[in-house]
């Protein structure tokens, strides 16, 4: 993107990058965050920087990462699924997103949310629900202070909720009307630590919108 292009709303999307090459250029506190996020979400990752944080050594030296210690080139961004520019100089960072970009790979510029094409979000997560706020990468910091906004809202009995909802999809019909099934009061019922009549009260409603 230029930056005299329009901005334009992004498309949010959670990414399944288990086993997938992810190029990280950069290994400063910005890029171990990022790298730490990658290796949590199962990414193949790939640093290539001339010098490295103490916590990228260390996976490193555990197998969990592959690190080239030298500067950019280009073709690094070769096979990647995703790249992450996350150095102290723009001019790196603007050659990576250049050569992302001539490789039809999404790529995150630290710092510079106009020129990437993919922007990382804040996320809550409780057990399986993730919740994701976003700024279209103007405002990252106002997008963490929402998601601990949130985290006083959404607490450990929303992961159990999405635990029982997922094991009565198995059992239910098309037609079933889950937003009725799930104002119900189901979640009073999770936070009273009383499962088993959550479960009975989801699957008593489903099956009668479904019938």
């Amino acid at each position: 993107m230029n930056a005299a292009d329009p901005p334009t709303t992004g498309y949010p999307v959670s990414l399944s990058l288990g086993g997938r090459r992810v190029l990280v250029v950069g290994a400063g506190r910005v890029a171990t965050r990022r790298v730490a996020d990658l290796l949590r979400a199962g990414a193949r990752v790939d640093v290539v920087s001339p010098a490295v944080s103490a916590e990228i050594e260390e996976w490193a030296a555990d197998g969990r990462l592959a690190v080239a210690r030298r500067p950019f080139e280009a073709d690094d961004v070769i096979g990647a699924w995703l790249c992450v520019a996350a150095t102290d100089d723009r001019a790196v960072n603007h050659s990576v997103v250049v050569s992302a970009e001539r490789a039809q790979c999404f790529v995150s510029a630290a710092g510079d949310g106009a020129a990437s094409s993919a922007r990382p979000m804040s996320v809550l997560r409780q057990g399986d629900l993730e919740v994701a706020v976003g700024t279209s990468g103007r405002a990252p910091g106002a997008a963490a202070w929402v998601c601990r906004q949130l985290a006083t809202v959404v607490g450990p009995e929303y992961g159990v909720l999405v635990d029982l909802v997922a094991e009565a999809r198995a059992h239910v019909g098309p037609g079933a009307n889950w937003q009725a099934a799930l104002d119900s009061g189901i979640l009073a019922s999770i936070r009273a630590g009383r499962l088993d009549e959550a479960r009975e009260g989801l699957r008593t409603c489903l099956s009668s919108s479904s019938g």
